[in-house]
């Protein structure tokens, strides 16, 4: 019997985090109502608010509501007000605080690049015409969290930085196995981005992978330096489907390739793990701009959709809210950031009442 009970933890943030969180709540009432489900949405603080109400990112409170959910929907984090705080008090703590203790292991950046934005990119239009790509970035292991790691001082008194890159072959297998899953879902392609060459860890990485895809012959994969694959994300990006790496690389290939679209407002993405996943934009909190109603709420309106395909098992319902950005984008309107020339410049509460509008016409 099918699930119509759906617990989700709700973090709006800091920054423009309330502005756009508002408007993805709004479209997945919408889907809630018509498709006759229990969306229970139960908010909390995380970040810089959660810091000025109770003296850390994540307060215990929080982080049991997420541990209780079956998703966590997130708007952004930080803001310069918080930047002088001691390290481990910064909002942005949350996040890894978060990835940690949910056991958020695969990151997803889908990359699409939308006709009506193509002008916007800034790569010629037939470099990125039809782009579609899923970037799997392994998210709890290598340099972030490798240890030994830190500052110190020598015997002569100078400095050293360390920090350790170190996976498990379990960590690879897992994330390897993801992407995998994900490949047969599109195109079937995967290209996994290491540094084997040079790195040891990745040459592990790159062993474990190709021992995973024994068990997909219905997948075709391929191995590629990291260098190369940044090279190539803009010398042809329509080569990939899906990219597998790791933390490092993926962190630095995912914010390249989403230049390629030409506007990171409209970008979402996706933190898998076990039994949950985080769903936020790729963007940052915005704070000059916050109140002021003008924030693209599209990319949250996007993570809202990945929820539904990955956490909530409505695949048919994801792609009817990204339907709907595409027909709001066909109408001519934008938000300040994706501005055209010819086109209507709208806020916030405009562009969320745009979608939902096209949303309740595919669902007629």
């Amino acid at each position: 019997m099918k699930n119509n009970n759906f617990k989700i933890a709700v973090f709006a943030g800091d920054g423009i985090g309330p502005e756009i969180m508002k408007e993805a709540l709004k479209i997945l009432k919408i889907i809630s109502d018509h498709k006759n489900i229990d969306l229970q949405l139960q908010e909390g603080l995380v970040g810089g608010i959660a810091y000025d109400n109770y003296g850390t990112p994540l307060p215990d409170s929080s982080l049991e509501l997420a541990l209780q959910s079956d998703a966590v929907l997130l708007g952004a984090v930080g803001g310069p007000q918080w930047e002088s705080l001691d390290y481990s008090l910064r909002p942005e703590r949350a996040l890894l605080g978060l990835r940690g203790n949910l056991g958020l292991y695969a990151n997803l950046r889908p990359i699409v690049a939308f006709d009506e934005l193509l002008d916007a990119s800034p790569l010629k239009k037939n470099l990125i015409q039809g782009i579609d790509i899923m970037i799997v970035r392994e998210l709890t292991g290598d340099v972030y969290f490798g240890k030994p790691r830190g500052v110190k001082k020598g015997k002569n008194g100078k400095r050293k930085g360390v920090n350790t890159m170190v996976y498990s072959e379990d960590e690879i297998r897992r994330i390897a196995i993801r992407a995998f899953e994900i490949a047969r879902t599109r195109q079937k392609n995967l290209l996994s981005a290491d540094k084997a060459n040079v790195l040891e860890t990745t040459e592990l990485w790159r062993d474990v992978v190709t021992e995973v895809g024994q068990n997909y012959p219905d997948v075709t994969l391929k191995h590629m330096y990291v260098d190369n694959c940044a090279m190539q994300l803009i010398r042809n990006p329509a080569q990939f489907d899906v990219i597998v790496t790791t933390n490092l690389f993926g962190d630095i290939l995912s914010d390249e390739a989403a230049m390629l679209t030409g506007s990171i407002g409209m970008l979402p993405s996706a933190s898998l793990g076990e039994k949950t996943a985080l769903y936020e934009p790729i963007h940052g909190s915005a704070p000059d701009i916050a109140g002021k109603n003008i924030a693209n709420p599209l990319a949250t309106i996007l993570s809202a959709a990945l929820m539904l395909r990955y956490s909530l098992s409505m695949p048919r319902d994801a792609d009817l809210i990204e339907n709907a950005v595409t027909e709001t984008l066909k109408e001519g309107v934008r938000t300040q950031d994706i501005h055209q020339p010819d086109k209507k410049i709208i806020g916030t509460e405009e562009m969320g009442n745009h979608v939902a509008k096209n949303l309740r016409k595919l669902l007629i």
